[in-house]
């Protein structure tokens, strides 16, 4: 096997800083000084000369949607610091419409509607204005849902008459008329007789398009995840779509980022007619386990809140199973031997999780995952840590969208992830950036967890809330391999581990939250190879 000697930046291993790193094939064969590297290796076919700055584990970013992040790329960016009111996202989805060929459909991605001047979602009226003759779809942020044209309304048969489907929500004017707005299950209306259809299983985002497109999305995510130094992903909603999408990215030598798959509960059943019990693929792409819902968002105000929340006390959100359901639909992945990772925000949500995995019984390794996880009480926290359930949080949701939060729930969205509480009582809190809701950024992730300061200026919660940066680091790395059951082979730099590593110019260890904003990422390596150089 080929062997590769690193050197010229400080190694950064379990053990403490290193002068090298030696390499046999793609697995990590010693650290430390170069003379040693040089003696375990024997012969040396490729010696790297760094030029400083440090070798850091290559980040894991355990919850993210990769091609869906590459298909809101490609889709007009609608984000608030792009266009802060409802005329600008209508001209900027205009001139899109303008350059597209008639009748192709004209599609946008991430408006937070509190952050817009009106402080409302667009609606189909709004719409009508960018083109008539036409589909038009403007995601919100969130992923779960979003906003479409009158036009839309018509094509996919959405009117007054029709009901809200299970585990969605089609907003309406007073009149009864759709008003545009689709959330959650609803836009299995908009995925066409033949697309994806997962019902009351979670959002249905998944839009096809032909396979060469689909390919060019994950190709396109791909470069942002490694010029963030992120080499590892958990793609915690998968479909046929995107199932397909990197199998085929795989055959044809483009996919680079090792993946592993969480199927949509959707295909619970699926999983079991095939015999699938635990664990399926190899180190580059593998199918990991299943993800559930329990509620909604907190931005979109679908989590679930049954006292009602602050802002309204008669809006309470939503559960997408009922809690007997979710329990019955846990245990089944549990004893087929799936890891599970269901997202929950609220409170009453967190605790159905629980609950369930309670019932399950004993965990056996299956390490059971919450995702998002935004508001666990204290005595959850604690329950978390004697089940073995492992949160995974995003720092930069509450970064952006922490005073949206305090909004809706009032004073509880001081404590929107608590990862320093979780931490202190045990239980190993992971970091990832959900996107497109985020983009893939570690070191932001980083320092929003260590200050908990939103872009409004507002700081959330007290001191106990926070997460020291070394600590956040660990949330980005191994526990994050250990959240994919991946800690034995990604999330650090030691022997028999793969050779996965961001170069970056200074050691984020030892800089303030303030200063890993201006840390760059220089060169990412994925199996002793190169897989991205600035």
């Amino acid at each position: 096997m080929k062997t590769l000697l690193v050197a010229g930046a400080t190694v950064i291993t379990p053990d403490g800083p290193a002068e090298a790193l030696a390499v046999r094939g793609e697995r990590i064969e010693h650290a430390g000084t170069v003379a040693d590297c040089r003696a375990v290796l024997g012969r040396v076919d490729e010696e790297v000369a760094l030029d400083g700055g440090v070798v850091h584990p290559g980040f894991v970013d355990a919850h993210c949607h990769p091609v869906m992040y590459g298909q809101a790329l490609a889709w007009v960016d609608c984000r608030p610091e792009v266009a802060p009111d409802i005329d600008s996202l209508v001209a900027l989805l205009g001139e899109a419409a303008r350059r597209l060929p008639p009748g192709t459909p004209v599609r946008g991605f991430g408006y937070e509607h509190r952050r817009l001047a009106e402080r409302r979602h667009p609606t189909a009226r709004d719409l009508d204005r960018v083109a008539d003759d036409r589909e038009v779809y403007l995601m919100n942020a969130s992923g779960h849902g979003g906003v479409v044209n009158t036009h839309a309304l018509r094509q996919y048969g959405i009117t007054a008459g029709l009901p809200d489907p299970e585990g969605g929500r089609i907003v309406r004017f007073e009149s009864g008329e759709p008003n545009g707005e689709l959330w959650d299950a609803a836009c299995d209306l908009l995925t066409g007789p033949d697309g994806v259809k997962i019902s009351n299983h979670g959002p249905n985002f998944h839009l096809d398009e032909p396979a060469d497109v689909m390919t060019g999305h994950v190709r396109r995510a791909q470069e942002m995840f490694l010029a963030a130094g992120v080499t590892s992903i958990g793609d915690a909603q998968v479909s046929r779509r995107e199932l397909e999408t990197y199998l085929r990215a795989r055959d044809n030598g483009t996919l680079r980022l090792r993946v592993s798959a969480y199927l949509t509960s959707a295909l619970l059943d699926t999983a079991a007619d095939l015999g699938l019990a635990g664990e399926l693929g190899d180190d580059r792409l593998r199918v990991a386990g299943v993800k559930f819902y329990a509620d909604g968002t907190l931005g979109g105000w679908t989590a679930y809140f049954p006292d009602g929340y602050a802002s309204d006390c008669c809006h309470h959100g939503q559960l997408y199973h009922a809690p007997e359901e979710y329990i019955d639909l846990l245990g089944r992945a549990h004893r087929l031997g799936l890891q599970t990772a269901t997202h929950a925000q609220s409170p009453y949500a967190i605790g159905m999780v629980l609950d369930a995995v309670e019932k399950a019984g004993p965990p056996s390794g299956r390490r059971h995952r919450i995702e998002h996880c935004g508001l666990p009480t204290d005595e959850q926290i604690t329950r978390m840590a004697g089940l073995g359930v492992i949160p995974v949080m995003q720092p930069q949701h509450h970064l952006r969208t922490g005073d949206g939060t305090i909004t809706a729930v009032g004073e509880l969205g001081h404590r929107y992830n608590p990862a320093g509480l979780c931490a202190r009582a045990g239980v190993p809190v992971v970091f990832s950036s959900d996107a497109p809701v985020a983009e893939p950024n570690p070191l932001e992730a980083v320092a929003a967890a260590a200050t908990r300061t939103t872009v409004l200026g507002t700081v959330l919660g007290d001191e106990s809330l926070r997460l020291p940066v070394a600590d956040g680091l660990r949330a980005h790395t191994t526990a994050a391999a250990g959240a994919l059951r991946r800690e034995h082979a990604v999330g650090s730099l030691e022997p028999g581990k793969l050779a996965d590593f961001t170069v970056l110019d200074r050691a984020p260890s030892t800089a303030s939250p303030a200063e890993l904003a201006s840390i760059r990422v220089k060169q990412t390596w994925i199996g002793a190879r190169p897989a991205w150089t600035a």
